[in-house]
């Protein structure tokens, strides 16, 4: 569904909302497939295109949402009636300051591929099968998926707002894995037709050649690398950190003060929706512009993200960033950027005397939210480094480290990429960090 036919679509949900209240129709079109693979052949495809219509209704302070995937015009009625209905049981929330008028957006470049939103099975077959073919040849097998996708988003208010979005992604995840060792890449674009599976197949399948009989080394501080998928990962756990609504409840570290230095001075982190690495839709959730804006400027904290809700709450500029309602985390930075340093990552370990090169990480969780301690494992390329080279791999190791603390003492790679995971995406480089803290080794 076009941006044309989804905007005419609002308007007629608007049009059967009329005189319940305030309302605010979300159109959200999808046409996406997945390609997993295991054991060098497909095991599974999984295509989807849908059409979902999410209507949120407030009468006197009360908020209503209803969603449907019917577009008729009974099924409509019904979605303003439930709505309205849903509104009228909710709890009156006196802060509530009114839908927001919306505004002006433009599209980031390349943000839509027309030959990704055309991407067949037939093609993602083709580049699973260049990844076969790489582990074919190092006597491996590999497991992961390819992915292309299309989306479109139209939201349209009472106030005035109308504002659509059609963007593309593809991208291929490659675990390739030898008998006592794996290695890990992944790649990400809007535009397949640069999506190099072969590649991505080929720096897996080095990872897990180089890491063949793993050696055990001790627990401990010790300086570690940790790749864009590694880093990525983790800097994940701290994002939600700068939302408006975490800092004012407390759960924030930030809740200790903006304006401040938290992490080392050649640190900047900011969210821009227009990154060429990660182009993506220039209006939130409620069609207000998204601002392109510093969180960490040279190691300090300079601004939260808010919707219209948090931005009136704390008398803050509505920054763009509100979530589809209803959500529990309130607004969120959603396209993370790291600005990258001056050296390329073979420098930064060439540099290291001592260290563990770390390709990813699984199962981080919080440990003290507040305090940005996270616990988790390395995964599927661990390495020793010894004088600035690469010697053999190691066991993967459990870590226990405070996010905040590990950017305090870090130098960042010349060379950014885009990780991406089910629940983020964000354009970082490889990150050099001293003192992390190792608690534990395991058997493989």
């Amino acid at each position: 569904m076009d941006s044309a036919a989804r905007e005419s679509l609002a308007q007629s949900v608007l049009a059967f909302a009329k005189g319940r209240g305030e309302s605010e129709v979300s159109v959200f079109a999808v046409d996406d497939g997945l390609t997993r693979f295991t054991h060098n052949a497909i095991h599974q495809n999984v295509a989807r295109a849908e059409v979902t219509v999410h209507l949120r209704t407030i009468v006197d302070g009360q908020t209503g949402v209803a969603s449907t995937n019917s577009l008729d015009d009974a099924a409509l009625r019904k979605l303003a009636t439930r709505a309205a209905a849903m509104a009228r049981l909710a709890p009156q929330d006196p802060v509530f300051p009114g839908l927001p008028s919306g505004g002006p957006t433009e599209a980031p470049p390349d943000s839509f591929v027309a030959a990704t939103a055309a991407a067949t099975p037939e093609l993602r077959a083709q580049l699973a099968a260049d990844v076969f073919s790489i582990a074919n040849r190092d006597d491996l097998w590999a497991a992961g998926y390819v992915k292309t996708a299309s989306h479109g988003v139209t939201i349209g208010n009472t106030r005035g707002t109308l504002a659509s979005f059609d963007g593309t992604d593809s991208g291929v995840n490659v675990k390739a894995n030898a008998p006592d060792s794996t290695g890990f890449a992944e790649r990400n674009t809007a535009d397949v037709t640069k999506l190099d599976a072969a590649q991505a197949a080929s720096a897996a399948a080095e990872k897990a050649m180089r890491s063949r009989d793993p050696e055990p080394v001790e627990a401990g501080e010790w300086t570690v690398i940790l790749e864009s998928p590694a880093f990525g990962d983790l800097l994940s756990y701290l994002t939600d950190h700068f939302s408006a609504q975490a800092f004012d409840e407390g759960s924030s570290f930030l809740s200790e003060g903006l304006d401040r230095r938290y992490v080392g001075d050649n640190v900047t982190i900011f969210d821009d929706y227009a990154h060429p690495l990660a182009p993506s839709m220039p209006f939130d959730y409620e069609g207000v512009p998204k601002q392109r804006l510093a969180l960490f400027e040279r190691g300090v904290a300079k601004n939260v993200v808010t919707d219209s809700y948090w931005a009136a709450k704390l008398g803050l500029p509505n920054t763009g960033h509100a979530l589809a309602a209803p959500n529990s985390d309130g607004p969120l930075p959603m396209n993370v950027v790291v600005a990258p340093g001056t050296k390329p990552l073979a420098q930064l370990i060439a540099e290291t005397k001592q260290g563990i090169l770390v390709s990813r990480f699984w199962y981080i969780r919080p440990v003290d939210l507040r305090k940005t301690v996270v616990t988790g494992m390395t995964r599927d390329g661990t390495f020793l480094i010894e004088n600035g080279e690469i010697v053999c791999g190691v066991r993967n190791m459990r870590f226990n480290q405070s996010i905040l603390a590990a950017l305090g003492n870090v130098e960042f790679s010349s060379e950014g990429a885009r990780s991406s995971a089910y629940s983020y995406s964000n354009v970082v480089p490889a990150a050099k960090i001293e003192g992390f803290r190792f608690t534990s080794s395991t058997e493989f």
